[in-house]
């Protein structure tokens, strides 16, 4: 096995492989003055299980062409079998046309990355399942439960009446599988979007008047949803209110839009790099995805069932 990571997520990288009891292999990934991007692997990897560790988020273009050159150059190498490992998967939110002459760009991005030269994809909690059958590869999409839920049953140690909140109902299906396992209470958050980046929210959908919720969605970018959400649920009447994020994009004001709402805390995973204004803000915590993503690469690797991870 060699563990090969890009530049976007570095620190979680080296967790990975650490995990593994591995090393990172070494590679120089860097830019021609005109930004083009170079790669050049230092190490033999012929007929070696190579896994390439970057997420697509913050620059986006840029990270994902780091992705497809190091990609072209393992398979050029002479790869066995080389496995695109992208926890944050950018570009998934344009998974159908929302209006006419809009474009597929999720479905767009599966193509490269299959052309570049992938054989698999091992991801995280997709924005929406059905970018799987994008791909004529096999695609692995992880599930944070394993990281988030131990976290949850704290809160839900500590709560007397409890409430998965989704904050809209695209993520019924997510919060739902939440609420089974903590025995928890469900609501939904009815919301319209005007234009693009901005939600309103209709209506709440469930009792939430004197219960901790917990809000739970798959990405928060400018965080006006969320905000949204549980501006709406204070007004319903609920008293504590957490929010559990995986892919924390955070972008513009959305951490100081985060610390002036109603949500006491928001967890994220580590799929994306935390900004320093991340790091230091009080009211968001961060857990590592770096075991659940290594254990998915070790069962990979040795042919083993990725979803006996889920059971």
């Amino acid at each position: 096995m060699k563990l090969i990571c890009c530049n976007s997520n570095r620190p979680l990288g080296e967790k990975i492989a650490s995990y593994l009891g591995a090393s990172l292999a070494q590679a120089s990934i860097r830019r021609f003055s005109d930004m083009e991007v170079f790669v050049e692997l230092q190490e033999n990897i012929r007929g070696e299980d190579v896994f390439v560790i970057q997420s697509t988020s913050y620059p986006a273009n840029d990270n994902l062409m780091e992705l497809l050159v190091t990609i072209d150059a393992c398979r050029r190498g002479s790869a066995r079998r080389i496995t695109a490992v992208i926890p944050y998967f950018g570009y998934a939110r344009q998974d159908r046309k929302t209006g006419p002459r809009t474009p597929i760009s999720a479905k767009l991005v599966a193509n490269l990355i299959t052309e570049a030269g992938a054989d698999r994809v091992l991801t995280m909690e997709l924005h929406a399942g059905q970018i799987q059958g994008f791909f004529d590869i096999p695609l692995d999409n992880l599930i944070i439960a394993p990281v988030f839920l131990p976290n949850m049953e704290k809160r839900a140690a500590k709560a007397d009446d409890l409430v998965i909140v989704s904050p809209d109902v695209g993520g019924v299906v997510r919060a739902r599988a939440f609420a089974k396992r903590l025995g928890a209470d469900l609501a939904i958050i009815d919301k319209r979007r005007p234009a693009a980046g901005v939600s309103e929210v209709m209506n709440v959908i469930g009792d939430v008047a004197g219960k901790n919720c917990l809000l739970v969605d798959d990405i928060v970018d400018s965080a006006g949803t969320l905000c949204n959400a549980a501006v709406a649920l204070k007004e319903q009447g609920a008293n504590d209110i957490f929010a559990y994020v995986v892919h924390g994009v955070l972008s513009g004001g959305a951490v100081a839009r985060i610390s002036a709402s109603p949500i006491k805390k928001l967890v994220i995973s580590d799929s994306i790099a935390a900004t320093e204004s991340v790091r230091i803000a009080d009211g968001i915590e961060q857990l590592s995805v770096a075991e659940l993503i290594g254990e998915a690469i070790k069962r990979i690797s040795d042919e083993k069932s990725v979803s006996d991870l889920f059971k």
